[in-house]
Order: structure tokens, then sequence, then C-alpha cells
């Protein structure tokens, strides 16, 4: 990209690191899958690259969710090593300080549209992947780990469930010890997501090895973030209504 760019470091860790490009055209994201000192994660950085890039192929026009840029390779650089996207405005679920009262209906509505293009999230149940935009409806970010199915079978319906119970945790979280709307905590207190055979198997094998390895390697410059059970939690905002619902597609 020709044009003069302010670039501010937002994230970096061992899989390379994430900016905010600011430039002729407003605020940019780039995520340059570099890796770092740990052995195969420039390959493992460019894999969850193409992984993102395919899902944000898959929902575009979709809004909600960052908007794949044009001409984001640079020259002399792996097809993968860079990703241009969308700015988003808004803070992380874990920092927003107001939440409208049917801010997890949205939600809902928005995992339930990625999944009518065929695409899983499968990382919802990190706080700072939900932005709150700055018109309190709901944005979906960091898909590396998301997965595009051409068929819905057993695999594509084990995934979608796993998303919208992550979702539900979150209502059920917010919604209990942030006090909020009665109908909401009623709600969510009856409709939780029994977890899938994948979210059996991390917890059991996978996710004791990922903490170990958490513990073993340098740190990033934040780390995941989620809001204490002690607050301070969001303030509930009257609700937006249907008028802010999205529409599909553009």
């Amino acid at each position: 990209m020709g044009e003069r760019q302010a670039i501010t470091v937002l994230k970096r860790d061992q899989l390379g690191r994430v900016e905010r490009l600011e430039g002729a055209r407003g605020p940019l994201v780039r995520r340059v899958a570099c890796g770092g000192r740990i052995p195969f994660s420039g390959w493992l950085a460019r894999l969850l690259a193409r992984r993102e890039r395919r899902a944000l192929e898959a929902l575009a026009g979709l809004e909600g969710v960052p908007q794949l840029v044009p001409e984001e390779a640079q020259a002399g650089q792996h097809p993968d090593a860079a990703l241009l996207r969308s700015w988003i405005e808004g803070r992380a679920l874990a920092r927003a300080e107001a939440l409208p009262e049917d801010f997890f209906e949205h939600l809902d509505r928005l995992v339930g549209a990625l999944h009518a293009r065929g695409v899983c999230h499968n990382d919802l149940h990190k706080e700072q992947n939900i932005v709150v935009g700055s018109d309190g409806l709901p944005y979906l970010v960091d898909f590396q780990l998301a997965s595009v199915h051409a068929r819905r079978g057993r695999l594509f319906a084990s995934r979608a469930r796993e998303d919208l119970r992550h979702v539900e945790k979150h209502r059920r979280r917010y919604t209990r010890f942030g006090r909020g709307p009665r109908g909401e905590q009623q709600r969510g207190a009856g409709a939780a997501h029994r977890r899938s055979w994948i979210a059996r198997a991390w917890k059991r094998g996978v996710k004791p090895l990922y903490a170990l390895l958490r513990r073993c390697l340098p740190r990033g410059s934040d780390g995941e973030e989620r809001r204490s059970e002690s607050g301070p939690w969001p303030r509930w905002t009257p609700p937006l209504g249907a008028a802010a619902q999205r529409m599909s597609s553009r």
C-alpha cells in the first residue's frame, strides 16, 4: 500500500501481531502472521490466517463482522502473511460500560446469521471476541479458528451448538452477576446447551495440555480478558428493539 499510514500495535504474541492502521481510507486492522520464536509458529500463523480469510470471504456483506479489504498482500511476502480488514468501533464485551437490555437477543441473531452462511466462529468463549459497537449492537471479531461448512452435517451442527452454548454462558453471567433484565435471567437459566463431544474432548484431553503450553510460553501483550464476578458490571440501557435488527446481507 503506497499511502502513508500511522501504525499502532494492538496485540503481539507467538503467532504475530495485530495492528491498527490510520490512513486516507480511515482506520483498518492488519493481522501480520509472522510467527515467533517457537518452531513452526510461522506455519501455524499462516494456517490460521487462511482460516480467517476463508471465513470472512464467506461472510462478505454481512453486517456485524469485519469486512476484508483488498490489496492486503505486500510485495515479497507470503500471500497469507498479512490480512487487512475493516475496523469496528466499539469495546470488547469485558470492557463495555453499558449494554442494551436486548443485547444478547441481537447477539443470538448475529450468530444465527453466521450459521446461515455455513460459518461457525468456534471461539466465542472469549469475551474479547464479542465487541459492543458504538451503536450498542454486537459485533464479532477474530475468525482465526472459524470453520466454513459446505455441508450442514453433524460436524457443523456440533460446532454451531457450541457457538450458541457460549453465547448462553455469557448471557447467564451478565444477567446474573450484572443483574440484567429479569426475563433474560430466566431465559439464561433454562436455555443451557449440553456440551458437544468436541467440547468434552477439548476439556478432558486438549485443554490441560493447552493450559500447560500457555504457562511455558512467553505471554503476549494482552491476555485473555474475562470480567470478574465482582464487577464492575455494565449498566443496562433501554432495548434497541426490532428497528435495530440487521439485514442478513447488504
